[in-house]
């Protein structure tokens, strides 16, 4: 469960006031909203990367308002994607693994699961120089999803694919949906996008969250 509760936010000049949304587990919520009006704001301060100044911030009803973003245990694709130039594939997804101190076998059993539910089992050795944007998508989508997070965070993460790719990340999108149960904050301009995946909608229109019933 994600939970805002009269949440302020204040970046510069920019500001968003009285934000309160509720996310139930399991659900797959998609936020929605117009170019500049901070919703890369929202997820950052959900997520920790990113202060409020007023309100809480509740995930599975326990307060992290004031938890810094590790011990959120909250998985985040930027828009981005934020790979490392340096990391292999396998890595990327082995990063948040071996912060953790997990024993290396594990790692490996955890590395294999992810890459054939993702479909990269075959670009486990490759660097990520030269993926395509499809193949950058699933290993930024792996990494967050490497630790088991209760919360998922993306920030328009089909946007930059081209019309083919884009439905198959959409088609990858719900199986992770389906296989992992994660609770997930998905922001998008796309109404398609929105009418494939998600349970409820949230739309943010002049500083305003404006919670929709979940589909169904």
């Amino acid at each position: 469960m994600i939970e805002l509760q009269d949440v302020h936010i204040r970046a510069g000049d920019f500001s968003l006031s009285n934000l309160s949304i509720t996310v139930e587990s399991g659900q797959y919520a998609v936020l929605m909203g117009r170019t500049g009006r901070g919703k890369t704001t929202i997820l950052e301060s959900i997520c920790g990367l990113r202060g409020i100044d007023r309100g809480r911030i509740l995930i599975h009803g326990t307060d992290v308002t004031d938890w810094t973003p590790a011990d959120r245990e909250i998985g985040y694709v930027p828009q981005d994607l934020a790979l490392f130039p340096t990391l292999t594939v396998a890595q990327h997804l082995q990063f948040a693994l071996r912060l953790r101190k997990m024993a290396s076998a594990k790692i490996a059993q955890r590395t294999s699961e992810l890459a054939e539910v993702l479909g990269i089992t075959h670009l486990l050795d490759r660097s990520i120089q030269g993926l395509s944007g499809g193949e950058s998508q699933r290993v930024a989508l792996g990494r967050a999803l490497s630790f088991r997070p209760s919360v998922l965070l993306l920030d328009e993460p089909l946007s930059a694919l081209d019309e083919a790719t884009r439905n198959e990340m959409q088609t990858l999108l719900q199986k992770v949906k389906s296989n992992t149960g994660v609770t997930t904050l998905h922001v998008t301009h796309s109404v398609e996008e929105a009418a494939a995946l998600a349970d409820q909608l949230i739309e943010l229109s002049n500083g305003v969250l404006f919670q929709k019933p979940a589909a169904g």
